[in-house]
């Protein structure tokens, strides 16, 4: 059957059912647009307001789409066939329950792709690190002249490509735990980076959390690959229950067949591929994540291939990125760190102590590790937000923490946070704003909240 064939007959699948869409946003927007042309009803069911669309609704209406909008949104679930839900939505909302129970397939974008997909699927999750490391591996599979289609919480929604991708090409996906939790089939070649407490305001609780990761994984076969973190005790732990052949990384110790470093090199199965000096990105946390990146590539990649691409590739944005030198200082962009191990990694990528600007919206997960690593690594803390006074009350019960070192600061805001730091430093310093919190209590996402802080530090004077 052709690629052409199978999404149409998906779609023709669904002509004759009652389809509701939950969320209107990037990854459901395109497949809205899909069901449409294929003459698929659908309901759209969204949170939102009619006027915060700007225009949106009113045009999928006149292509035959019927919207549900506002605080009553899921209520018209009743009656439907098949359910399309937005990761942030959890599958155990009661209106889904009622629906599911009554007969409704739950079901998502990610999930319909994964089912129709020809080619290789080689899926990144974790805590951190899972973008660098998608990007990295789309990267090198692209470098070495693959046809690379890059997805999921990165990229594009690929379900309405799925007929211009050919059994020779190759799929990279980040997964989050929210998209994992109900999936029911797993990639080739799957990487969970690393494993820590995170989304404890989503998930009921760290095992949730953990058991969503562990889908990335629990469907493959023998034929399969599982790309595993041995420095974390979690992950480590998943290699007792892989189906397929497990390569670990560690940058701790060496592993049989996996990845690991000696003295400064970055050894693969115990042949050499690259030098920490070759990877232009700072930080363990990236040497880490070119760990996991060889080991999914490994096979599909020459070495030579990768040592290029880690001399040249510069990152991702919001992560460690180098906004820009002012007066000696350099000021650092890592919006991403919504947790407190990204921020401790972001932390542990310099050689001195840095001033912190950290705080957010509150994930409900606890601060105690963060402590010791603020009174290491930074001299002057700013903190702003929901968990601000979490993170200050980490950092005075760390041992080691006096009065003044680091000193702590209360921001009203990020500019003021932004304003405080241009005061504060002096030639040669680092300023890094790695909230160790989501963004959510002022911010849309943590690419907005990266922005604002790029524009102030570049109309700093």
């Amino acid at each position: 059957m052709s690629m052409e064939s199978a999404l149409k007959g998906y779609f023709d699948f669904l002509k004759g059912k009652k389809v509701a869409v939950i969320g209107l946003g990037v990854s459901n927007q395109p497949l809205v647009e899909g069901l449409l042309d294929a003459g698929v009803p659908v309901t759209v069911c969204d949170k939102r307001q009619r006027e915060e669309f700007n225009g949106l609704i009113e045009v999928l209406e006149h292509r035959g789409m019927k919207a549900a909008l506002g605080p009553d949104y899921l209520d018209r679930l009743e009656g439907a066939d098949v359910i399309f839900r937005t990761p942030g939505l959890r599958p155990d909302v009661p209106q889904i329950e009622r629906a599911v129970a009554a007969g409704a397939e739950l079901t998502s974008e990610m999930e319909a792709f994964l089912d129709l997909c020809p080619c290789r699927i080689i899926a990144v999750t974790g805590s951190d690190g899972k973008t660098t490391t998608t990007t990295i591996i789309a990267g090198l599979l692209k470098a070495a002249g693959y046809r690379t289609f890059v997805g999921g919480n990165i990229g594009h929604p690929l379900l309405c490509q799925v007929d211009d991708i050919r059994p020779d090409d190759m799929v990279v996906l980040e997964l989050s735990s929210f998209q994992l939790m109900t999936v029911r089939q797993s990639p080739s070649i799957a990487v969970v980076t690393n494993l820590a407490p995170n989304h404890l305001d989503v998930h009921k609780d760290m095992d949730e959390y953990v058991n969503a990761k562990r889908n990335i994984f629990a469907y493959q076969d023998g034929s399969d690959r599982l790309v595993l973190n041995a420095d974390n005790e979690i992950t480590a732990g998943f290699a007792r229950e892989a189906r397929g052949a497990v390569t670990l990384f560690s940058r701790r110790k060496a592993v049989e067949g996996g990845v690991y470093l000696r003295d400064k090199t970055v050894m693969c199965a115990g042949r050499p591929v690259l030098t920490t000096g070759d990877i232009l990105l700072p930080g363990l946390h990236n040497l880490e994540n070119y760990m996991a990146a060889i080991a999914a590539v490994d096979g599909l990649v020459p070495d030579e291939v990768i040592r290029e691409f880690a001399r040249t590739f510069g990152g991702v944005a919001h992560r460690i990125e180098l906004v820009r030198e002012l007066d000696g200082v350099r000021y650092y962009n890592d919006s991403i760190a919504s947790s407190p191990s990204r921020t401790i990694a972001g932390l542990r990528s310099f050689d001195q102590k840095v001033i912190l600007i950290a705080g957010g919206y509150d994930k409900h997960i606890p601060y105690d590790v963060l402590g010791p690593e603020i009174v290491e690594h930074v001299k002057a803390l700013l903190l702003t937000g929901d968990t601000a006074e979490k993170i200050k009350a980490a950092a005075r019960a760390a041992l080691g923490c006096r009065e003044g070192q680091p000193a702590i600061y209360d921001c009203a805001d990020l500019k003021d946070a932004v304003e405080q730091a241009r005061s504060l430093a002096n030639p040669g310093d680092v300023v890094i704003m790695s909230p160790a919190s989501a963004s959510f209590d002022r911010f849309k996402n943590f690419e907005e909240r990266g922005n604002v802080f790029k524009e102030l530090v570049n109309t700093l004077k």
